[in-house]
């Protein structure tokens, strides 16, 4: 068996563990910062969205000697308007001018015609209206609105209503990070932008519930008990299923990275970042969400009901009194606890389980037997 599959089977097994949930306000103040971040980009810089958003015109020329960087100068002097150009694999030229009425498209072609000396009957113009665009962002709204309370209802039905608002909450952080990026970057926002949002918003929902499914499973019956807290349950959760998540969110990646860097990046092809991007933003922070977001705020949503507010002072009850019989024991013997040894007697593994009595049984005192 491989590190990685060892590792997840002693994290299933509860042999090992990380204490995500008691960390959880350190993840909650990196969450807050990269929001507080996406939200100024957002603010000062805003989104650069495409033609499809705005309205105007592309233009597709034949194969032409004239660099980008002309290219644009000549489209911004012909139309008035900021140009985006990308350098396409024929030779050609993609030229996007954002904004221009589409009455002045012939006047913009001939200019840009005359300019990249080139045929105008061969350059391509494609023109989208203002108000088709407004409609395309007025639908893309909607349809985020309407999924996002299916979720809700979805998973208050399934699970319970604390469940569906901590998943809520980690989608709107996977939402204002992912755009936060994209204004920062200011990558073009196009509909293959929106398809990536839903599509990381569907992966992400998928991560938190597994998480939640096991989480669900291990906290029936928990208040009849007096060993763990939900606090406790919720991080056996997330550690039983980390290696998978990590698993799952590497093979996602990889190739959305090749899409963003290789084909984006380093080959060019600048229509590959609007949908690339979103993608491998959107993903990895899905899976930090359903990690340190969604699971660790179930468990303080969870604690502030009266019967596990109870659970945990009787927990912590018996934890402190099984410390110091343990003390009195070891003073007794005549032995000096280790200064190392936490002062209740939780073990530094959650989810391990207790040795069987009878392993334990005349362990640390004569049997009576002569030798």
């Amino acid at each position: 068996m491989s590190k990685l599959g060892n590792l997840g089977a002693r994290l299933h097994r509860g042999e090992v563990s990380y204490d995500f949930v008691g960390k959880r306000k350190i993840w909650y103040g990196i969450s807050i910062l990269i929001t507080i971040m996406a939200i100024l980009g957002l603010t000062v810089r805003g989104l650069n969205m495409g033609i499809e958003f705005q309205g105007g015109a592309v233009f597709t020329t034949p194969s032409t000697s004239a660099s980008v960087a002309q290219a644009e100068t000549y489209a911004q002097d012909s139309s008035g308007h900021q140009a985006v150009v990308q350098k396409l694999g024929t030779g050609g030229l993609r030229i996007q001018i954002a904004g221009i009425e589409t009455g002045k498209a012939d006047q913009i072609r001939d200019a840009l015609a005359k300019d990249l000396n080139v045929n105008a009957e061969k350059i391509n113009a494609d023109l989208v209206g203002p108000s088709w665009g407004e409609q395309i962002a007025s639908k893309a709204w909607q349809g985020l609105a309407i999924f996002m309370v299916l979720v809700v209802i979805y998973l208050a039905i399934a699970f319970e209503w604390r469940m569906a608002v901590a998943a809520l909450v980690a989608l709107i952080h996977d939402i204002t990070i992912t755009t936060g990026i994209y204004a920062l970057v200011g990558f073009e926002v196009t509909p293959g932008t929106v398809i990536g949002l839903l599509t990381i918003l569907g992966y992400s929902l998928y991560d938190t519930v597994v998480v939640f499914d096991s989480l669900k499973e291990q906290t029936k019956d928990l208040t009849k008990q007096t060993r763990w807290t939900y606090s406790d349950v919720a991080n056996m959760s997330i550690n039983s299923t980390l290696v998978r998540s990590i698993n799952t969110t590497v093979v996602a990646l990889l190739p959305v990275a090749g899409l963003l860097f290789i084909g984006g990046g380093f080959l060019g092809a600048g229509t590959l970042n609007d949908i690339s991007l979103s993608l491998f933003v959107g993903l990895a922070a899905g899976a930090y969400s359903s990690i340190f977001i969604a699971t660790p705020l179930v468990a303080d949503l969870k604690e502030r009901e009266p019967q596990m507010r109870a659970l945990r002072k009787r927990v912590l009850a018996k934890r402190a009194q099984a410390s110091a019989e343990g003390e009195l024991a070891a003073a007794r013997a005549g032995v000096e606890p280790d200064e190392g040894e936490p002062e209740d007697s939780t073990p530094a593994v959650v989810g391990q389980r207790d040795q069987p009595a009878s392993r334990t049984r005349g362990r640390g005192r004569p049997s009576g037997k002569r030798r």
